[in-house]
């Protein structure tokens, strides 16, 4: 008897007509009239918010490393990570030659160095060697239904994780995929494949020589870096490698200032988005201004000084074999 009870309570459940957004959890109901609004029906937005596979599953491991405890060690150990992954630009420079022919195209297309490209994905997955492990949708689930929006930071948190849970939902319409075969493995940060794309991201996606690209594969992931910086941070116009100063005295010289100065950035003096002020590292120095347009280019991909210097470094460097 429970047996056909719970089997009717099913088929009730999968027949169910869905012809709105009403949820208990208002940020439910926001992200399913985002998604309707772009064209995704009632019916698959509700299936996907009521997926138990989906909305009441967690990622405790992810809320952990999220917390801003957690952030800024992250931080800290960029330059760490910066200084570790210098040993591999021979492999860089292997992967660049490999791959030559697709950089040949994403270079003529979107007009960003290839060298640059090279070491954004290094940094991001170490060239798709680090294989995510989370699910991008759980960890902004878990982010939408754990954060109490009380401070900037929070409310900040909160409408990324609804605004990334609307594009999956999206991204997985599209495909035709069901909620529970949209399966899109992640960073603990929810990032998706090679080049780390969040979600919300997913717009700037490029196939090499195909109409949808697949983060997955390198070849995409190549493409799919190099419209984002194009478009995103206006990068359309190659690095000359001759105007830009030695990157291993400069990353060093950096390292030194921002350990002395507590709210350092190499390219800034004030924050865009509030009144913070920073000690600028280089908007004093003429010399640097060349380099500072493209550092800012780099941080449109990963806002942090230490990113985007450590790209710079390994694609200097990897430029510098190359041509032996």
């Amino acid at each position: 008897m429970i047996q056909l009870i719970l089997l009717a309570f099913l088929a009730t459940f999968a027949s169910a007509q869905y012809t709105d957004c009403t949820f208990k959890n208002k940020d439910y109901t926001d992200i399913c009239e985002k998604v309707v609004k772009e064209g995704v029906s009632y019916e698959y937005a509700n299936r996907f918010l009521l997926s138990y596979f989906k909305t009441q599953k967690f990622d405790e491991i992810s809320w952990k490393y999220l917390q801003p405890r957690h952030i800024k060690i992250h931080t800290q150990n960029e330059k760490k990570a910066n200084n570790v992954l210098v040993k591999y630009i021979p492999r860089l420079v292997e992967h660049l030659k490999e791959y030559k022919e697709v950089y040949d195209y994403s270079e003529k297309k979107y007009g960003v160095n290839r060298e640059i490209i090279a070491a954004i994905l290094m940094k991001e997955t170490h060239l798709g060697r680090i294989r995510p492990t989370h699910d991008a949708f759980i960890v902004f689930n878990t982010m939408v239904v754990r954060t109490n929006p009380q401070s900037s930071r929070e409310k900040w948190l909160l409408n990324m994780g609804k605004t990334n849970m609307a594009s999956i939902i999206g991204y997985c319409y599209k495909k035709d995929l069901s909620p529970e075969e949209c399966n899109l493995p992640s960073s603990y940060a929810g990032a998706v494949g090679i080049p780390q794309f969040m979600p919300n991201s997913f717009v700037y996606m490029d196939g090499y020589k195909s109409k949808m690209g697949d983060l997955t594969k390198m070849e995409d992931a190549i493409m799919s870096a190099s419209k984002f910086l194009n478009l995103k941070a206006d990068f359309n116009e190659l690095i000359q490698w001759d105007k830009i100063p030695s990157m291993p005295e400069l990353e060093s010289a950096w390292y030194d200032y921002e350990f002395e100065n507590e709210n350092a950035s190499f390219a800034y003096s004030h924050s865009s988005r509030s009144d913070k002020v920073y000690a600028c590292f280089s908007c004093a120095d003429s010399e640097l201004d060349y380099l500072r347009e493209y550092t800012k280019k780099i941080m449109r991909y990963n806002n942090s000084s230490n990113y985007a210097i450590g790209v710079l470094r390994l694609a200097y460097d990897a430029n510098l074999l190359l041509k032996e």
